[in-house]
């Protein structure tokens, strides 16, 4: 754990969206997954022990591959080893799951797919802005299953300010403490004011901020003058809106790299990690899992961060911002 002018500074994760995911990340089990495999063991071998997957990870028939993949890489390693992991999920509060045993069979799928190492288990989406009603009743059965001891910690995930709050509230009378909030947070990221309000609830509550897409799609990690090149339509189109307008902020990015001797990631994810959040990037290959974690072994001037901080504000065109992220 590091420090920067008298603050914390938070680790680093590995999210795995993108194993099995067809649509958005161009996932082939052929072409992919003994590359996957060596990305994981390259992640944990560089000391990055936090590991953020869904249930819903996966598209079509491909539902769960993410905890699938994970399930059968963990249970190789030596029972040592995997119980220095945190292993997060989140299960999504589709209309189905209803009531307070709403999650279970969701929650028993993920538990099998995973083999048992899951560590955390968090509400993947807030429903307040159109099924407040449903979200109460599930968040009770994801805290049934911390008393029960069915597993060790709670997160919750793109919830806002208010409904952090509430949150707070209704798990205190429950005597369950809430260990993480995820938030889409980087340079990139959409400016939504709820977001500086939830990092401070977590300042103060001690809850640890992870943040998602913290490279933007990667977009942070392209100097200036790059064209679209993602594999997919999806991405190509975020590309071809961000790219021309973060030029001035890439710019800085490559400055502070070139200077330091670093990759443009690392500065990206550092910027995250001076703002008090653990960011939880998509790892896909082993190179990207040695450079995320050079990241730990240096941090960000005062200075540095402050200049990066201004041209974030001047970028005009952001991130989608996610539909279901709550008051």
């Amino acid at each position: 754990m590091a420090f920067c002018g008298g603050r914390r500074l938070n680790g680093i994760g590995f999210g795995t969206w993108s194993w099995g995911n067809q649509l958005v990340w161009g996932y082939s089990p052929e072409r992919d997954d003994l590359q996957l495999q060596a990305t994981f063991r390259q992640a944990l071998a560089s000391g990055l022990n936090l590991i953020d997957t869904a249930d819903s990870y996966g598209t079509g028939e491909l539902t769960g591959r993410s905890e699938a993949l994970l399930g059968d890489l963990i249970r190789t390693l030596p029972a040592m080893r995997r119980a220095q992991l945190v292993v997060a999920t989140k299960l999504a509060p589709f209309p189905w799951r209803l009531g307070r045993r709403g999650f279970d069979r969701a929650f028993a799928a993920s538990r099998s797919r995973l083999q048992g190492s899951l560590r955390r288990v968090q509400l993947h989406w807030s429903t307040a802005r159109y099924a407040p009603w449903q979200e109460a009743a599930l968040l009770e059965g994801l805290a049934d299953y911390v008393l029960a001891g069915d597993v060790a910690e709670l997160g919750v995930s793109n919830v806002g300010p208010r409904r952090l709050q509430w949150m707070l509230q209704q798990l205190q009378a429950r005597g369950v403490q809430l260990s993480s909030v995820q938030v889409q947070f980087s340079l990139l990221s959409p400016q939504a004011p709820g977001v500086d309000a939830v990092l401070k609830i977590c300042r103060a509550e001690g809850i640890e901020v992870l943040a998602y897409s913290p490279l933007a799609f990667g977009i942070l990690c392209q100097p200036p003058g790059a064209k679209p090149k993602a594999e997919t339509r999806l991405r190509r189109r975020i590309e071809a809106r961000l790219l021309p307008e973060s030029e001035a902020l890439r710019g800085e990015l490559q400055r502070v790299a070139l200077k330091r001797g670093v990759s443009m990631t690392q500065v990206a994810l550092n910027w995250c990690r001076a703002h008090g959040t653990t960011p939880i990037p998509g790892l896909r290959r082993p190179e990207q899992a040695r450079d995320v974690a050079a990241a730990l072994t240096w941090q960000l001037s005062a200075d540095e961060t402050a200049q990066l901080d201004r041209l974030r504000q001047s970028c005009q065109r952001r991130m989608p911002e996610n539909p279901f992220l709550s008051d």
